[in-house]
């Protein structure tokens, strides 16, 4: 919580205004803050207890403004497991996005797709998650400042936030899927067995991101959207796998993503 405490009062001196969204952009997504009027880019390194990201692809700022009328925080990059944190520093952002009374969070990733109708290229709005994988963030003293001890995840994904992306879909004619997003913690890509366990648990892609912060949003009593750009066919599946193909992908899928991304902060929240 000195953490927290220590990031969230230097964020607070630097942005004294309300902050209507919170997104964190996963690979590939980071122009969305070009449509920002930016007001305040902080890099992750000026801020107390943030380290900059290790993976290509996320550039590891900070990024304030205004986006469609709505007061945005961005978060280009995000903290990984693998990088070698602890889950605490993993979920240290949204701890501080809550001490900074964030209530509504979009989180982004870049995943492999299970489920047969996810192709490279497909939008997924994730509607619930498997965390079997995920060293719990939650796990020893409770903030209860937060919420509770033992919090309740049936519906980390707010139903009602999903209902409305789903219509803005169908306003903008993009095709968008639902599906449930499996954590594994990475960095290597699971294995084709690995691939076909997630398959039969009932995960319709996967991904070494995200599923740690939504536990931590939801403990905070954060209204979270979670939208997975799926870049590859999963371990076993298509052909072999790599980070390069993932940046490639998300490229290609970035106009309409970000299309996506705007008329939801737009008209959902």
């Amino acid at each position: 919580m000195e953490k927290v405490n220590q990031a969230s009062k230097y964020l607070a001196k630097e942005i004294s205004e309300p902050i209507d969204i919170a997104i964190i952009l996963g690979s590939g997504l980071a122009n969305l803050v070009n449509d920002m009027t930016v007001i305040k880019e902080i890099p992750f390194t000026n801020i107390p207890h943030f380290t900059a990201s290790t993976v290509v692809g996320h550039e590891s700022k900070l990024v304030y403004g205004t986006l469609l009328g709505k007061r945005v925080l961005a978060l280009k990059g995000r903290f990984h497991y693998y990088e070698g944190h602890d889950i605490d520093q993993v979920v240290l952002p949204i701890r501080v996005l809550a001490k900074l009374k964030v209530k509504n969070l979009i989180l982004t990733n870049a995943c492999g797709g299970i489920s047969d109708h996810l192709l490279p290229g497909t939008l997924m709005l994730i509607r619930d998650q498997i965390s079997l994988f995920c060293p719990s963030p939650l796990r020893g003293a409770n903030y209860d400042e937060f919420g509770p001890r033992f919090p309740d995840m049936t519906n980390i994904y707010h139903p009602e936030l999903l209902a409305k992306a789903q219509e803005v879909a169908t306003k903008l004619t993009i095709a968008v899927q639902t599906g449930v997003y499996g954590y594994f913690p990475g960095p290597m890509y699971e294995t084709p067995a690995e691939i076909r366990a997630y398959e039969l648990l009932g995960c319709d892609a996967v991904g070494m991101s995200t599923v740690p912060e939504a536990i931590v949003a939801k403990h905070a009593g954060m209204n979270i959207l979670g939208l997975s750009l799926i870049t590859n066919k999963a371990a076993g599946l298509g052909g072999n796998l790599s980070h390069d193909e993932v940046l490639m992908i998300a490229q290609q899928a970035e106009t309409r993503t970000i299309t996506f991304l705007k008329e939801i902060i737009k008209t959902v929240f």
